[in-house]
């Protein structure tokens, strides 16, 4: 059986609070006190500097929680491979997953594995290209989904579907012509996604194939969401550059309005992301599934033509 004790220090170190650990594991902070203190007699070591409502781990509580970490993960593995002997696949899965497949992409898929899985324990977390890589670096998930075209060094990409970023007005505002030249593109006021945003990267790459900057263009502002993006150029006389799987609902209903631009293109991969070392089972198995749920949908996608 699990030792109970190393999941509160492990909650504790990742949080570097007994607070925010007594309310992941829904017992109480004098509970989380009391396995600490029994932990650190047992090995004689002080585990956390306390200052204050402050704590930081200790060399030695460095040295537990690397350890702690292939503990639990060594407790993940045995628990999916003697559940396989039954039939079950039983795992916890920690997705993090940037903010457009998050809120556009993953959804689907993530349901249809589910309903193949019930019996995996599933958690998702979505921020920026950036923020994902970084929960994926201090193990605060298994896997990663980003849109990000920079590639960390110490981790691992391999692409699960392709994209395109699209420039569009919203429909009130649409100017006569829907076909732009380079030089009007880049006197109209632009609205674009954040630093650090995997959509924001792939424009000033692009941008970069036909000698352009981001300093070459009227940027009006920077918004941390795609939804803030598609109501703010529905409103004002801006464009914007967002996701064609963003917005499929605003081009059917004609709120926005789609224009192209004489010589860019704007292209890119989604991607899982993984770090070094062995991964858990549960972990390449959701890969495999949507690997999988992504060829059927592209070749349906393919049939439909033929099907009228």
């Amino acid at each position: 059986m699990l030792d109970f004790r190393l999941r509160v220090f492990y909650a504790a170190a990742k949080n570097l609070s007994f607070s925010k650990a007594a309310q992941e594991l829904y017992i109480t902070q004098p509970a989380v006190t009391k396995h600490m203190r029994a932990l650190e007699e047992h090995y004689e070591v002080l585990l956390f500097e306390r200052v204050g409502n402050k704590i930081t781990l200790t060399p030695a509580g460095q040295i537990m929680l690397e350890h702690v970490e292939l503990i639990l993960a060594e407790y993940q593995n045995l628990s999916y491979a003697m559940h396989r002997l039954s039939n079950k696949h039983v795992g916890q899965l920690r997705l993090g997953a940037s903010s457009t497949i998050a809120q556009y992409v993953i959804a689907p898929y993530l349901a249809a594995f589910l309903e193949h899985y019930p019996d995996a324990q599933v958690s998702l977390i979505n921020g920026n290209s950036r923020e994902i890589e970084r929960a994926l670096t201090e193990h605060d998930i298994d896997l990663g989904m980003v849109e990000g075209i920079t590639r960390q060094p110490t981790l691992n990409y391999s692409a699960f579907m392709a994209d395109e970023l699209v420039v569009l007005t919203g429909h009130r505002h649409a100017p006569p012509q829907s076909h732009l030249t380079i030089e009007q593109f880049k006197t109209m006021p632009l609205v674009l996604r954040e630093r650090g945003s995997g959509t924001l990267e792939a424009i000033e790459r692009d941008l970069s194939a036909q000698h352009l900057k981001l300093n070459d263009l009227n940027i009006q502002l920077f918004l941390g969401s795609t939804e803030a993006i598609k109501l703010f150029v529905q409103n004002s006389h801006a464009l914007c550059i967002l996701s064609r799987t963003a917005i499929t609902r605003e081009l059917q209903d004609g709120r926005l309005t789609e224009l192209s631009v004489e010589g860019l293109s704007f292209k890119r991969n989604f991607s899982f992301v993984q770090g070094p070392g062995p991964q858990k089972p549960m972990t390449a198995r959701f890969i495999d599934f949507v690997l999988q749920s992504v060829a059927q949908t592209s070749i349906n996608r393919r049939a439909l033509p033929a099907q009228h």
